[in-house]
Order: C-alpha cells, then sequence, then structure tokens
C-alpha cells in the first residue's frame, strides 16, 4: 500500500511538471531531489528550471509590514472561477510558478463552493508557497449570532484545507451604515473573537473590505488604535479615484478611492485593491480613449494601463484580479512581471481620460453578482453590462428623442438587447421586491435602473 502511494505521489509530481510545460524527461530527473523540493514555491525549485521565463523571474512583490513577507503585487481574486477543478487547479499551477502568492477567496462566492475549490487547488502545493485571504460573509442578518458567524468561520479552514488563514476579513463593511456594522461584529462579540484568534496566530493579519457608508470605513480607522487593522481591501481604478461619488444613481455616503487611500496611507496601512478594471469597465471603452492610450504606449492594452495606474501607489500590497482564463491570467503576469509604474506624464493622461469618462450615464454595476440569483429571473448584471456597452459605444437612442434618427437607434437597440439578453432574463421581469438592493455592494439603486431600462424600450418619438 505504501508502495503505491509512493508511485502515486510521484505521478502527481510528474503530471503537475509537465503541466507547466517541463518535458517527462527533465520531470523525471527532477524525481530525485525529493518531494519537498519539486513541489517547493516557484521560487525555489522551479526557479532553476525556469531561468529563461522573464515572467518567472520578474513578478513584483510588496513587503507585508511588520512581518516582511512577500507578497506578489498581482492577486489571484478567486471570485469567478471555473466550474470543472481540474480548470482550477491548471489556473493555481501557472499563477504559482510565475510568482503570484496571494489568493483572494470567501464563504459566498460561486453558490458557496469557492472555497472549497481553492483550498482543492491550494493544498496540493507547500503551505509556505502561498497566502489566502477570505472573508466573514454574514451580510445576511440570519448569520448575525455569534454561534453562526463562529460555525462559517471554522467551515473556512475546514473548506480551505488550512490550520492558519493568512489574511482575514470583515466582508463588505459600510452597507447598512453602523448599526449594520455593530450587529455583525461588535455586539455579538465577533469582532473580539477574530482579535484573539488573530492574537493566538490562527489569523496571521486581519482587516475589513469596504463598500458603502464612508462613515463606517472612518469609524474603524479612527479606531485603529484598538484594532490595529494589518491592512484593508477597497476598491480603486483610475475612474474611481475622483468620482466614484459621480457614479450614475448611487445613494449618499460613499467616497472617492483618493480619500479612502489618502486615510489608509496617512495611518500606515497597506491597501489591498478591488476592483481595478472596475468590472471591466475600464477595458470597455470609447474608441477615442482607445487610440489615446495606444498612442501614448502602443503595446500596453486598456487593462494593462488601468493595473500599472494602481500598481504604483506605493501602498498597495496587491491588487486582485478576477481570471478565471488562461490568457487573462498570462496577460496580467506579464503586466506585473515586472510592473513599470505609471510616468507624471502617463497620470495626467488618464485623470483626463476619467474627466471624460465621468461624463458618461453609465450604472456603476462591477457585475460582482453578489445580487444574484434573482428569484424572478433577472440577469441584473447582464442587462447592465449591456446598457453600459450601448452607451460607451454611442448605441443608446437617448437622451434626444427629437434627433432625425431616434427611432432608428430605439429599435436598432432593441433589437440588439433581445439578442443578447433571454426573455426570461429581461430587465421587464423584476418586480421591484428590493431583495437585490440589500446585497449590492455598489449600493445601486437596482430597481430604479431596472424601470429606467424598461422605458427606454418602450419610449417612441412623439
Amino acid at each position: 500500500m505504501k508502495k503505491n502511494c509512493k508511485h502515486q505521489q510521484e505521478m502527481n509530481r510528474r503530471q503537475f511538471l509537465e503541466r507547466l510545460g517541463l518535458g517527462s524527461a527533465t520531470a523525471l530527473s527532477l524525481m530525485t531531489i525529493g518531494p519537498l523540493q519539486v513541489m517547493a514555491s516557484p521560487r525555489t525549485a522551479l526557479n532553476a528550471l525556469e531561468e529563461d521565463d522573464p515572467e518567472t523571474q520578474k513578478m513584483t512583490y510588496r513587503t507585508q509590514k511588520g512581518t516582511g513577507e512577500k507578497i506578489s503585487l498581482l492577486g489571484f481574486g478567486m471570485m469567478r472561477l471555473p466550474r470543472e477543478q481540474e480548470r482550477v487547479n491548471e489556473l493555481v499551477d501557472y499563477a504559482l510558478a510565475h510568482g503570484i502568492n496571494y489568493f483572494d477567496t470567501a464563504p459566498m462566492y460561486s453558490g458557496g463552493q469557492n472555497e472549497t475549490q481553492t483550498g482543492l487547488a491550494l493544498s496540493r502545493h507547500p503551505r509556505d508557497s502561498y497566502y489566502v485571504a477570505t472573508k466573514m460573509s454574514n451580510q445576511n442578518e440570519s448569520l448575525w449570532s455569534f454561534e453562526k458567524s463562529k460555525e462559517m468561520y471554522e467551515n473556512s479552514f475546514r473548506k480551505l484545507q488550512v490550520d492558519y488563514i493568512d489574511y482575514y476579513l470583515l466582508h463588505s463593511v459600510g452597507g447598512g451604515g453602523l448599526d449594520n456594522l455593530r450587529g455583525r461584529f461588535i455586539d455579538n462579540g465577533l469582532l473580539d473573537f477574530l482579535l484573539e484568534e488573530r492574537k493566538a496566530g490562527r489569523i496571521r493579519h486581519l482587516g475589513f473590505s469596504y463598500h458603502g457608508d464612508v462613515k463606517v470605513f472612518d469609524w474603524l480607522l479612527d479606531n485603529n488604535d484598538k484594532y490595529h487593522w494589518d491592512f484593508v481591501q477597497i476598491q480603486m481604478n483610475y475612474l474611481d479615484w475622483r468620482y466614484a461619488q459621480k457614479r450614475s444613481g448611487r445613494r449618499r455616503g460613499d467616497a472617492n478611492a483618493e480619500y479612502l487611500y489618502g486615510r489608509l496611507e496617512k495611518l500606515g496601512i497597506q491597501a489591498v485593491i478591488m476592483e481595478p478594471l472596475r468590472g471591466g469597465g475600464l477595458t470597455n471603452i470609447q474608441d477615442d480613449i482607445r487610440e489615446q492610450l495606444a498612442r501614448a504606449r502602443k503595446d500596453d492594452t486598456p487593462a494593462r494601463w488601468a493595473f500599472r495606474w494602481v500598481g504604483s501607489h506605493p501602498e498597495v500590497l496587491t491588487v486582485l484580479s478576477g481570471m478565471n482564463r488562461m490568457d487573462h491570467l498570462q496577460e496580467n503576469v506579464a503586466t506585473f512581471s515586472p510592473l513599470e509604474p505609471c510616468t507624471t506624464v502617463d497620470n495626467e493622461l488618464l485623470a483626463r481620460i476619467a474627466d471624460k469618462m465621468s461624463g458618461l450615464d453609465t450604472i456603476g454595476c462591477t457585475t460582482c453578482a453578489y445580487c444574484m440569483p434573482c428569484k424572478y429571473g433577472v440577469d441584473i448584471p447582464g442587462n447592465f453590462a449591456f446598457y453600459n456597452k450601448a452607451m460607451v459605444e454611442g448605441q443608446l437612442p437617448l437622451p434626444d428623442s427629437s434627433a432625425p434618427d431616434f427611432e432608428e437607434k430605439r429599435l436598432a437597440y432593441l433589437e440588439a438587447y433581445r439578442t443578447a439578453i433571454p426573455d426570461k432574463a429581461r430587465a421587464n421581469r423584476c418586480q421591484d421586491c428590493g431583495e437585490c438592493l440589500k446585497k449590492c455592494p455598489q449600493q445601486l439603486p437596482i430597481s430604479t435602473h431596472m424601470n429606467r431600462l424598461v422605458e427606454m424600450t418602450r419610449k417612441k418619438r412623439s
């Protein structure tokens, strides 16, 4: 039995090395240096094998304050993983082999399966070759009790197959204001428990992710002397830097990324960045803006511009990107291997572009899908993504219904909408139940936007 087990381990190692593009002969020769060396961090044994691969050698790292840990500036956001575990494993293997060592998940992602998928993929590698981040996702009031929240916390260890969590977050604080924060973390004693868990070493770094009411963000930082936050996760990109508050239909209380990052910088707290591409919105840009970027740096895609801008900020610890396709992963690895910081001229160009983009009446949806599923079947992020794309490309019939081509545009828009969005998933299925409003981290008035989309498809020239 032991012999068979040993043989299986050798085959697993061989398969792993071959997936990385190493020939079988090379894989067999490596068996002689032992399992710990072969399966070690990409910065050790595999390093020697990939000296010709510049991406492996040049990943940009940031140093975690207080511990000196080296964290890859590109972090792997696991929220939108493929369903097939084999594909997840391939993505994780490539990421580790090319220097990515920060992996972000949460209990609520992928219908509750994301931590399990992440754990299965990462547990095939040495524990000291990666840092895993997960969250207390007790947004639902039914989970506010200490017992329910503690059960969620303990399940994360089991699903991730770890005995300590590197980065643990209070998930999506801000929605619901200070009363929500107190109910989820303070009054039930949960935050005190998590502080003790950090002291015991089961949590290595404790922080929170923020969306919504800035009063909550400020309160948590005002009490930093008590909680000693190790990091904070914020939404930041070159458009939200000064125009987060200008998103179409946003409720009051949120803050621009410039303010959020500035407060963290003053306190010496490092930032983990989510939505660097603003849900893909910074890749779906107007043709004239795309041309401006291409003239400035012909080899840089819009995504690379956005990543370079975020990564250029010195207090950013890692930049999360949801990479469910190998080509996206490879492109992003190349961007950060190494990251070329933005120049003053680059920053000025992006600021001018942000000024222009802020004038577009788009819906501030980042397609995170926290609002899903809708019990009436509406594809909320799909509807908003279609609208935003049409807005950016100038295909909307609005705002001038007296324009000569209004009816032509309206019919073209309607035909494209019906082709892209199935009947059962369209905006007119919305029943204004309000359930999605409680879940949206952007605090968008979703029902209002749905009504707006419905009215636009009905409106005819007077």
